[in-house]
């Protein structure tokens, strides 16, 4: 596969290339390691590609991840805890995960446990690759990468979407990168508030 576009958000791809260029390095390699064509495997059920061969996310999904683990990149999560009081949450949101707890049980709310997840994770850089559905891109850039963002775990976070030419050859619902990059322009310069890049790739 190949890289077909990138975008920079808040400087994301500039501080790759001066801080951590070997690991964008390894993302590309990854990348152009990857055979579409291997992964063409689903037999579509739709009524509009009844029985077209088409990409399949599950066996990409699985691919990815072995690429990307065989090269030392890891799952990482942050536990934390929420409440129905909006004012003790602002008040919270960013102390350790017990204190939260214990803020929220000190007024007699209830303590609910929660969690961000990111797939892979390698020197403070973040990857996401995006085969579900479209509503999870939005998910991973404002809610995923932030948090850890603000944690102070990463310092960019990576989304990896199929372009509109791969996407063609996927179920639909499916993201793809034209899109996601409007979403992410229209928000204006400053939205979401972390260094991302978006990377659309293609067979």
């Amino acid at each position: 596969m190949e890289i077909g576009g990138t975008y920079s958000h808040l400087n994301g791809m500039e501080y790759l290339l001066v801080h951590q260029p070997s690991v964008w390095e390894e993302i590309k390699e990854v990348i152009s390691r990857m055979d579409a064509g291997a992964h063409k495997t689903k037999i579509s059920k739709e009524q509009t590609m009844a029985g077209k061969k088409l990409h399949s996310p599950g066996s990409l999904n699985k691919a990815f991840k072995e690429a990307f683990y065989t090269r030392g990149w890891s799952e990482r999560k942050i536990d934390f805890w929420v409440t129905d009081d909006a004012k003790l949450l602002r008040r919270i949101y960013q102390s350790p995960s017990g204190e939260q707890r214990k803020a929220i049980e000190a007024i007699g709310s209830e303590a609910i446990k929660s969690y961000n997840q990111t797939d892979f994770v390698k020197n403070r850089v973040a990857v996401e690759v995006q085969f579900g559905e479209y509503a999870f891109v939005a998910h991973d850039l404002f809610v995923k990468h932030m948090s850890f963002f603000t944690a102070d775990e990463i310092d960019v976070g990576i989304e990896i979407l199929p372009m509109k030419i791969m996407e063609r050859e996927m179920s639909s619902g499916v993201p793809y990168y034209e899109r996601d990059l409007l979403n992410i322009i229209r928000q204006g310069r400053g939205v979401p508030a972390v260094p991302l890049v978006l990377v659309g790739i293609k067979p």
